[in-house]
């Protein structure tokens, strides 16, 4: 089995720009008093909350010991998320890393997560915009220790396994042994990553290894958000420095982590790139539906704009 793993931005953003930035600003900031609050909000806040209520970002895991030796690894996986801060809503769509897409610069087509090992975070960027039709122009590369270490720091990860997952591979980095029982389970951060790596079993292949993916999400970001991870901030923010490359300015993290108390887990939208795999030259694809996945792009990602430019 090829090394296949999860690396999910969304803990770690979720902590940084929400977690602890609203941790800052509604203990430190407003504990430095009423004037002080005034000036720094002249100075900072006010800049800050400035701009789009909304941000769109590509999630990138790639296929490497960490994210900066992860020059020519492709991604293993591949979202396209929404963040509104007015609302609290995040939508979460996960694009197949086998996707069929034209990529610049390259002669024929090629899977989606080739682009990553062509030509960086920057040219799987422009291959997402490219397929969606979105704008689109920050990333989050991350790689596959931040979720053994997250999931440990928040005490664990309930899932449900949907089948006994068995499997060892000695010669993958890092080395595979995969030994998980069917049912609704606590995993810890061993374990969730033997959940995230199986991919042998699944029905519908790599669409029921995205299921489980998604599920993970939603439960690590339900897990996160709980009040008692607060005293988890230090070791929260040293694993976000240590596993996480992110183009988004600072100043923009901020801005979200200023309406940390609209997110729930309750407003997470989830789904997968409509279509369906098939083979061609030998080669195993997903053929995006174009017409469906147009439909759902706009839903998720460019409905809003349009009622807020009409208001306008």
């Amino acid at each position: 089995m090829k090394k296949t793993f999860f690396k999910t931005f969304f803990i770690s953003f979720i902590v940084f720009s929400l977690v602890w930035g609203g941790f800052i600003y509604n203990t430190v900031i407003k504990a430095e008093g009423e004037e002080e609050e005034y000036i720094y909000k002249d100075n900072f806040i006010d800049r800050l909350m400035d701009g789009k209520d909304d941000i769109t970002f590509l999630v990138l895991g790639v296929d490497s010991m960490d994210t900066k030796s992860a020059s020519g690894a492709r991604t293993d996986t591949i979202m396209l998320c929404r963040v509104d801060k007015s609302t609290g809503e995040i939508s979460l769509l996960s694009i197949p890393r086998d996707t069929k897409v034209q990529i610049r610069g390259r002669m024929n087509e090629e899977k989606i997560n080739h682009a990553h090992a062509h030509g960086g975070p920057e040219l799987s960027v422009k291959a997402v915009k490219d397929l969606l039709g979105v704008d689109l122009e920050y990333y989050v590369r991350v790689d596959y220790r931040i979720v053994k270490e997250y999931v440990n720091l928040i005490g664990g990860v309930e899932v449900y396994v949907p089948m006994d997952m068995k499997y060892s591979d000695p010669v993958a980095d890092p080395p595979l042994y995969i030994d998980l029982k069917q049912g609704r389970q606590v995993l810890d951060g061993d374990k969730a990553l033997q959940f995230l790596r199986f991919r042998k079993g699944y029905a519908d292949q790599d669409l029921g290894r995205i299921k489980a993916q998604q599920q993970f999400v939603a439960a690590a970001i339900e897990k996160t958000l709980r009040p008692g991870n607060i005293v988890n901030i230090p070791q929260m923010i040293k694993s976000y420095y240590d596993y996480v490359d992110t183009n988004i300015p600072f100043d923009v993290m901020m801005k979200f982590a200023m309406k940390a108390k609209n997110f729930s887990s309750d407003k997470i939208n989830m789904a997968t790139l409509p279509g369906e795999g098939e083979y061609i030259g030998g080669v195993s694809y997903f053929i995006p539906d174009k017409e469906e996945s147009a439909k759902l792009v706009n839903t998720m990602f460019l409905e809003h704009r349009t009622v807020e430019n009409t208001d306008k």
